[in-house]
C-alpha cells in the first residue's frame, strides 16, 4: 500500500514540475484557448469549463494508466512470494521518488529519457488529438484532454513507474491522481493567486527544496527495505 508520503511527493512532484509541464502541454492549452469561439473566446471566464475539461481528460488518463501499471505490479506480487515482492516493489518506489527529486532540484535529467520509450505508442494517438482541434464544445475538450493525457513525458511516465509499487490498482490511480493534480496549478492560472503560485513554484530555491524533499522521501524507502 502506499504511503501518505508517497502521494504528498507525488503531488508536489506535479506541482514543481510545472515547467515541464507548460512546455510540454502549454502548447496544446494555447492552442485550445485560440481554437475556442470568438464568444467564449473574449471572456476569459467562459473559457473556465473547457480549461477544466481538458484538464479534466488529461488527469483521468493518467488515473487509468496508474491503475493500469498498479494492477500489473499487484499480479506481479502474487506471482512472487509476497515478502520478495513487497521488498522489490519498495525499492523501484525509492530509487523513482530519488531520480524524481533530483529532476525536480535541476540536479539530473536522465528521466527526460524516457520519453523515446512512449514515441511509437503516440504516433498511434496524435492524429487523433489533431482531429479534436479546433475545440468548439467542452465535451470536445474533455476528449482532447483524455488524448493529451498520454503524450510522451519522462516526468509522467516516471511517476508511473513508480505507480507499479503502490500495490494496487487503486493505489497506482490514487498516485497518478495527486500527481496530476499538482500539475493543475501551472496548467490551470486562471486567477492571481494561481498565477503568484504558478511563479513561486518557478523559483530555484523552491524546485530545489521540493526535490530534496522528494529525494528524502525515496531515501526513507529505501531505508524502511534495507530494515
Amino acid at each position: 500500500m502506499a504511503a501518505a508520503g508517497s502521494y504528498l511527493a507525488a503531488f508536489l512532484v506535479g506541482l514543481l514540475g510545472g515547467v515541464h509541464c507548460v512546455g510540454m502541454c502549454g502548447g496544446i492549452v494555447a492552442a485550445l484557448g485560440f481554437g475556442l469561439p470568438e464568444g467564449v473566446r473574449e471572456r476569459p471566464a467562459r473559457t473556465l469549463p473547457y480549461l477544466l475539461a481538458y484538464n479534466g481528460g488529461r488527469i483521468g488518463s493518467y488515473v487509468v494508466a496508474g491503475a493500469l501499471l498498479g494492477g500489473i505490479g499487484m499480479l506481479a506480487s502474487r506471482v512472487m512470494a509476497l515478502r520478495d515482492a513487497q521488498l522489490v516493489l519498495e525499492t523501484v518506489a525509492g530509487v523513482f521518488m530519488i531520480a524524481l527529486g533530483l529532476y525536480l532540484g535541476g540536479w539530473w535529467y536522465g528521466l527526460g529519457r524516457l520519453e523515446r520509450a512512449g514515441a511509437l505508442f503516440w504516433r498511434r494517438l496524435e492524429p487523433l488529438g489533431k482531429r479534436l482541434l479546433p475545440v468548439r464544445s467542452v465535451p470536445q475538450a474533455l476528449a482532447l484532454g483524455a488524448v493529451w493525457g498520454w503524450l510522451p513525458c519522462g516526468l509522467v511516465y516516471s511517476v508511473l513507474v513508480w505507480s507499479i509499487a503502490a500495490g494496487s490498482a487503486a493505489e497506482g490511480a490514487l498516485l497518478m491522481g495527486a500527481f496530476g493534480l499538482g500539475t493543475l496549478p501551472n496548467l490551470l492560472a486562471m486567477g492571481l493567486a494561481a498565477q503568484r503560485l504558478a511563479a513561486a513554484v518557478r523559483r530555484p530555491w523552491v524546485r530545489r527544496l521540493a526535490g530534496a524533499l522528494v529525494v528524502g522521501f525515496g531515501i526513507a524507502a529505501l531505508v524502511r527495505v534495507a530494515l
